[in-house]
């Protein structure tokens, strides 16, 4: 069982996304919706992966989050984002992040994208 950190800032995402990880057997850490708040927790939690949305609340974006958890951090980093435009998947990829899912996406493209982060083969369900 991994624990992730889950960093999206709407609501019914969140409880989404946090189903989605209990059923393939993880836990979440916990959920947060700002960038501070998500270096706080990498700071305490020190989560096996972070579920990172690019376009949260507060003053620096995902990207922004993910270049400061960097200064003392390598965790691994799933962006979930509905942002495709070429300049945001370059600053994204800046990050060395594990993936990029484009929302909407379905269940089992986020379980192959965390198996292929553990190194754990995927099966189908």
């Amino acid at each position: 069982m991994k624990k992730i950190l889950i960093v999206e800032d709407e609501f019914i995402l969140q409880m989404m996304l946090e189903k989605m990880v209990q059923k393939m057997g993880h836990q979440v850490v916990t959920k947060a919706k700002s960038g501070s708040a998500a270096i706080d927790v990498v700071r305490s939690e020190k989560p096996d992966l972070i579920l990172m949305d690019i376009k949260i609340i507060g003053e620096i974006d995902g990207i922004e989050t993910i270049h400061k958890i960097r200064e003392f951090s390598k965790v691994p980093v799933l962006y979930l984002s509905g942002n495709t435009d070429p300049d945001t998947r370059k600053r994204a990829f800046a990050t060395a992040p594990m993936d990029f899912i484009i929302k909407p996406f379905e269940y089992q493209d986020l379980k192959d994208a965390i198996n292929r982060t553990f190194g754990e083969e995927s099966e189908t369900g």
